[in-house]
């Protein structure tokens, strides 16, 4: 491979007042030797081409290859990150940079940094996180895996889309743009691949604006294969959706258990169903009142979720959360669990004097079993909701 030669020289601010560096170009490096010096010299050509004030940071991830001294020796500037992950290499470099607009991209040839002129101006017109879309451009062939074209992108960004309603049609495009004051809101802290996600998903959760511009992927230029995994960044990239919203993780499932479990423990208390020639009876309430508990449990978690990553700075503040530790709080929940504690006591009374009247022997099992089911689940959900607000007024301390 030829030895990379120094691009045009890229014009810094002068010192004094009000000076400030307008771009810095952040590229995540691990054993990149194949490539890092065409794309830097790519970079720093962008730059000196456009007129901007700008640097190229490298966030060495701990090359062994001779990464850093081919950066080096082409200008931009080194920052070692130890801390091992595409997320942390890329926060290490981003953190570093003294530009007003930051422009990501891979340090593999599979991005042109001649598009980043696309974000700038998008990013000067008031936008906070500009993405790359790969499908609105181009793909070139055997740029991408057939697995990633037309089953990891599109599914993991349509999840994105549905769940946080996101306008990005193009998630996990490494050729982006944002503000530096943008990236220290959304205060990013996963350290894989799944950081393209989280960026995203902040940055709309904070309402953000954010725009897309048609780029061209590359196949990149290296010899050995890519650092990305398919199905285990795959997994990570969904994990991460999920987790981050508790209402289609927890409280959509859970809420429609227990609207289900209420439902067919109302109409089955009282006697069978028949329903298109198919009997239920309390086999089927049985069942009823196992969707209840675990729907209740679905909701609970669906709440403590959302108050923890508030709390920890994952999710912005949410006023419905406000709300309902004004509507829902420690003395309310006792006195649902007591009130829910006591009817479940009342059916078990019920049942024993049922069992009484004959004299401690023999039962109808389906006629006392209508009782008892009711009883133990209304008990069980009183037990929860107490131990419930507690753990959710904990919880709120740290919220409030």
């Amino acid at each position: 491979m030829s030895t990379p030669q120094l691009a045009p020289q890229v014009r810094r601010p002068q010192s004094g007042a009000g000076a400030q560096m307008e771009v810095t170009v952040v590229m995540p490096c691990l054993n990149e030797a194949e490539t890092l010096g065409a794309c830097v010299e790519s970079a720093r050509k962008m730059l000196a081409e456009n007129g901007l004030t700008g640097e190229v940071v490298v966030a060495d991830n701990g090359s062994t290859d001779g990464s850093v001294e081919i950066a080096t020796r082409l200008g931009a500037r080194v920052v070692p990150v130890a801390e091992k992950g595409y997320g942390s290499a890329l926060m290490g470099g981003i953190n570093a940079a003294e530009g007003r607009y930051i422009i990501m991209a891979d340090a593999d040839c599979s991005y042109d940094f001649g598009e980043a002129p696309l974000l700038l101006e998008k990013l000067r017109a008031g936008f906070d996180l500009v993405m790359g879309n790969r499908f609105l451009g181009e793909i070139k062939p055997q740029a991408m895996p057939k697995l990633h074209q037309y089953l990891g992108n599109p599914v993991l960004t349509a999840i994105g889309r549905l769940l946080f309603k996101a306008p990005c049609s193009d998630f996990h495009c490494g050729l982006r743009g944002f503000t530096r004051e943008a990236f220290r809101r959304m205060d990013l802290h996963t350290t894989g691949m799944e950081m393209a996600s989280e960026m995203v998903v902040k940055a709309t959760l904070f309402g953000m604006r954010i725009g897309e511009v048609p780029v061209t992927l590359s196949p990149d230029g290296r010899s050995r294969p890519p650092h990305l995994r398919s199905w285990r960044d795959g997994w990570r990239h969904l994990r991460f959706l999920l987790l981050f919203s508790p209402r289609w993780l927890f409280l959509y499932p859970g809420a429609l258990l227990m609207l289900l479990g209420t439902a067919a423990m109302i109409a089955l208390a009282a006697g069978n169903r028949v329903i298109g020639g198919v009997s239920f009876g309390v086999h089927t309430l049985l069942y009823a009142a196992m969707a209840m508990l675990v729907g209740f449990q679905g909701i609970a978690f669906a709440i403590f979720t959302k108050v923890f990553a508030i709390s920890q700075k994952l999710l912005p503040a949410d006023p419905r959360i406000d709300r309902t530790f004004r509507l829902f709080n420690l003395e309310t929940g006792l006195i649902a669990g007591a009130l829910l504690i006591a009817a479940g006591l009342g059916g078990s009374v019920y049942a024993v004097e049922i069992w009484a009247a004959r004299n401690f022997g023999r039962l109808n099992a389906e006629q006392v079993l209508r009782v008892v089911i009711p009883a133990t689940t209304a008990f069980t959900l009183g037990v929860q909701t107490v131990l419930s607000s507690f753990f959710l007024s904990v919880l709120g301390m740290r919220h409030r």
